[in-house]
This record gives structure tokens, sequence and C-alpha cells, in this order.
């Protein structure tokens, strides 16, 4: 069961959840409503709707508003629910703040304005902007998809307006962490890509914005246990299980990664199914390296 004895509702292990859809596109609610619900039995500690594994760029307004209401219905108590409300502009941005806030949500993950190479004080102003909403915002840096790289002295910044009380650092390099940590002490690191888990649980992290728990939470949940105890003996434990299950969560990190956690959610008996447009099927030759890569997993009895 997720850990009810969590200091901040960002902690832990969020799944940046995968949106089911009917055959026809449309959302499936009561699917998704499910899976919610099969992530807190198995261990995860929140979910993150609206993320980019959850397609929020193909949704229309009404369908992204209603995916944050009916995540946050299915969620039992004490399991958080942290909607992506990136948006290109600070306004705007702002106003999923005010939906997530009127669901119930228990805090936001924000990146920076999309698609707007921002300078620095245009990265504050977006930030203070949606933080003056109430609800514990959490910086998004991935400055590959949105032209603006949160450095760690950005960071800092952001932290001492307090603006912002933790990052998803995507970056890849996990050198950043001890730079934050001395820049902004108090600013909570969670790991913002699969691949990286050890590296930035051993450097401190106290979460992770995950997407292979979609498929294989039990194994993925006891993996970031293990990485972020601070005891030796369960770092020992967790290398080979990390080993295990690398080649799966290095799709986190690549373009194709919303078809590859849906894939293997077919594979291991979940509801992944097909994206919408610009996406498409993996190529033959990626989707059978994750159907392979996925029943191997499986046979080592992760789950």
């Amino acid at each position: 069961m997720p850990s009810t004895a969590r200091p901040r509702p960002w902690h832990g292990v969020h799944v940046a959840t995968a949106l089911p859809f009917t055959a026809d596109r449309a959302v499936d609610h009561d699917a998704y409503a499910e899976h919610v619900q099969f992530l807190a039995k198995h261990g995860c500690d929140g979910v993150c709707p609206n993320g980019s594994l959850g397609e929020y760029q193909t949704l229309t307004d009404a369908e992204r508003a209603a995916v944050v209401e009916t995540a946050v219905a299915a969620a039992p108590d004490g399991f958080g629910v942290m909607p992506g409300v990136a948006a290109y502009g600070a306004l705007e941005a702002a106003r999923w703040a005010e939906q997530a806030a009127g669901a119930g949500a228990t805090s936001v993950l924000l990146l920076p304005p999309n698609a707007y190479r921002a300078d620095a004080d245009a990265v504050v102003e977006h930030y203070r902007e949606v933080a003056a909403v109430g609800l514990p915002v959490v910086a998004y840096n991935n400055p590959t998809d949105t032209r603006v790289d949160l450095v760690p002295s950005m960071l800092a910044r952001l932290f001492e307006e307090e603006l912002i009380v933790g990052v998803k650092e995507f970056s890849g390099d996990v050198r950043r962490a001890y730079q934050i940590r001395e820049l902004a002490p108090g600013l909570d690191l969670i790991v913002g890509a699969d691949d990286v888990l050890l590296e930035l649980g051993i450097a401190g992290a106290v979460g992770w914005v995950a997407g292979y728990p979609n498929a294989l939470p039990a194994s993925t949940v006891e993996l970031y246990r293990l990485v972020t105890s601070g005891d030796p003996a369960d770092l020992a434990a967790a290398l080979p299980l990390y080993r295990a299950l690398h080649p799966l969560l290095r799709w986190d990190s690549r373009t194709e990664f919303v078809q590859a956690i849906k894939l293997s959610m077919d594979v291991a008996g979940r509801r992944g199914g097909g994206c919408r447009p610009p996406r498409g099927p993996l190529p033959p030759e990626s989707a059978e390296r994750v159907v392979r890569d996925t029943e191997a997993a499986l046979a080592r009895g992760l789950r």
C-alpha cells in the first residue's frame, strides 16, 4: 500500500500515468480510474496526470480537466495527485493550476514556458504566476523539449523566492544533483528520468516522477525504496535489480517513450493500447525489443 508517512505530498513514487483511449481514441475514464487505483494498490505514492506520458498535448481543454478530476476521484486517502500544468504562457499555466486546486490535487508539476526560449526574468515570472495559486509547485526541468534549461542557479533563485518546493530533474546530467544541493539546500530533488534512478537516488532524491511503474509497479517501487533508503545493504540489493530493469527504464529518455511504456503495459497484462497522433506504433524492430525485454523482466518475476 502507499506510504502514509510521507511528510510532503510530492515525495515518493508519483507515476506519470499513461492515458487509455477507446477504439475511437476518446479518453477512457473508467479504465484510467482503474489504473490509478491499481498503482495505489501496488505501492505507488501518487500519480501525475497530464504529463507528456499522458499525451496532454493532444487533449482538448475539457478532456484535460476531466483527466485530473478522474485521477482525484479515483485516488485513495493519502495518495497524491500532482497534475502537469504545462502551457505556453504563465496565465494559461496558472489557470490549469487553479483547475487542479479546485479538483483536489495535492501539488502541481510545472515546466517553463513551452516552446518559447524565455529569459531568466520571464521564467521567474512564469513560476511566480503559478505559485500564486497556492498549491505546492514542483519545477520540471526538461531542456530538450522546452528550450529552457532550469540550471541549478535558476532553481536556487526560484526556491529563494519560495516559488517551488522541488524539481523533477530530466536533464540527464546527474552531476547537477550536487550543485542543486549546494545552491538550494532545502529544494527537494525528484528523479525525472527512469534510467538515472539509482544515480539520483544515491544523490539524495526524495521522489520519482516515474514512467515504468505503469507497467511494472511492484518491482520499480521496490527499486526506488532500495536506492533511497540510505542503507548500504539496500543499495547492494538494488544494483542487480536496476541492471535487470535498465533495458526498459532507458526508454523513458527516448522520443518514443509513450509507445514503449504502453506496449510494455500490454505485455504485462495492463491496458496500454494505442496513442493519439502524432504518435504512431513503434517500428517493428523497436517493438520487438520492448516486447522481448518486458517478457524477460516478467520471466524473472518482476511485476
